[in-house]
C-alpha cells in the first residue's frame, strides 16, 4: 500500500508535473516531508479545537460568558478550512476527482455548516462532522496496519450488503405484521393509537430497549410482547453472524495474494510461489 495516498482516495498521478502547484501538492496531500507533516499536524489541531468550540458553545452558561470568543474561533477555523479546500481543488490535476472522493466530500461538509448557520440557526453544531477529518492521522502517523484493518472491515461490510439487506427486509415485514397485530389486539386504550405507533413499540421491544412508554394490558398483547422479546435476541445475532463470516473471509484474503503465473494463492510473506516457483516482485 502506498503511504502517500490519503487512504487511496487520491492517486499520485494527480500530482502536478512541476511548479508551485507541485510543491503545494506535496505539502497538502503528502506527509513524508517536513512541511507536509507540519501542515497536517496543524490541520488536525484546528479540527480538534473547532470540535471543542462547538461542544462548549452548546452549553448555555459557557456560551453566555465566552460566546464571542468561541464564535470567533469557529469562524477563523472555518475560513482556514475554506481556503484549504479551495487550495486542494486548485493544485490537483483533476479537481472533480478530489471533490467527489471520500475526503473531498468530508472536507466540503466540514466548511458548509458555518455558512448555513447564517441562514438556519443551530446548524453550526453540524460542524462536529469535522471529526471525520481526523482519519488523516492514519496517514500522518503511517499506521498502515490500521488502514489495512479498516479496509478489511469495509470489505466485509460491502460483501455482506445483500444478506443484510434481505435480513432488514424480513425484519421490517415482521415489524409491520406484529405492529398491526398489536394495534388490533390492544387498541387505543393501551396507547397503541395507530399502526405507526404500534410499529414503534415493536421495534423498541424487538431490539430489547424497552422504554416502557407503551405497555400491553391484555393477555394476548402480553403473549405477543413475549414472543417479540424472544425474537429480538435471535434478530440481534443474525447480522453479527453475517458480518463475522464475511470478516473472516476478508481477513484470509488480505493475507494471501495470487501467483501471476499459475494463479495459486500464497501467503503474503512468501517470496516464491510454492506451486510453480515463480518469484514475486
Amino acid at each position: 500500500m502506498n503511504e502517500h495516498h490519503e487512504l487511496s482516495t487520491i492517486d499520485l498521478e494527480e500530482r502536478p508535473d512541476s511548479g508551485w502547484r507541485r510543491r503545494l501538492f506535496i505539502i497538502v496531500f503528502e506527509a513524508d516531508t517536513k512541511f507536509g507533516k507540519f501542515f497536517d499536524v496543524c490541520l488536525l489541531w484546528a479540527i480538534i479545537i473547532s470540535i471543542f468550540a462547538v461542544i462548549l458553545e452548546s452549553d448555555k452558561s459557557i456560551q453566555a460568558q465566552y460566546g464571542d470568543i468561541l464564535f470567533a474561533i469557529e469562524w477563523i477555523i472555518t475560513v482556514f478550512f475554506t481556503i484549504e479546500y479551495v487550495m486542494r481543488l486548485i493544485i490537483i490535476k483533476h479537481p472533480t476527482k478530489y471533490a467527489f472522493s471520500f475526503y473531498g466530500v468530508i472536507d466540503l461538509l466540514a466548511t458548509l455548516p458555518a455558512y448555513i448557520a447564517l441562514i438556519v440557526p443551530q446548524s453550526q453544531y453540524l460542524m462536529v462532522i469535522r471529526v471525520l477529518r481526523l482519519l488523516r492521522v492514519f496517514r500522518i502517523l503511517k499506521l498502515i496496519k490500521f488502514v489495512t484493518a479498516a479496509q478489511v472491515l469495509g470489505s466485509a461490510l460491502y460483501e455482506s450488503r445483500y444478506k443484510i439487506g434481505i435480513f432488514f427486509g424480513v425484519v421490517l415485514s415482521l415489524v409491520l405484521v406484529m405492529g398491526t397485530g398489536m394495534y388490533i389486539v390492544e387498541g387505543e386504550q393501551s396507547g397503541f393509537t395507530s399502526i405507526a405507533q404500534s410499529m414503534y413499540w415493536t421495534i423498541v421491544t424487538m431490539t430489547t430497549v424497552g422504554y416502557g412508554d407503551i405497555v400491553p394490558s391484555t393477555t394476548m398483547g402480553k403473549f405477543l410482547a413475549s414472543f417479540m422479546m424472544l425474537i429480538g435476541y435471535a434478530i440481534i445475532a443474525v447480522p453479527t453472524g453475517i458480518v463475522t463470516a464475511e470478516l473472516n473471509n476478508a481477513e484470509r484474503q488480505s493475507h494471501h495474494h495470487e501467483c501471476p503465473r499459475c494463479g495459486t494463492e500464497n501467503e503474503d510473506d512468501n517470496n516464491y510461489c510454492f506451486k510453480c516457483g515463480e518469484k514475486f516482485s
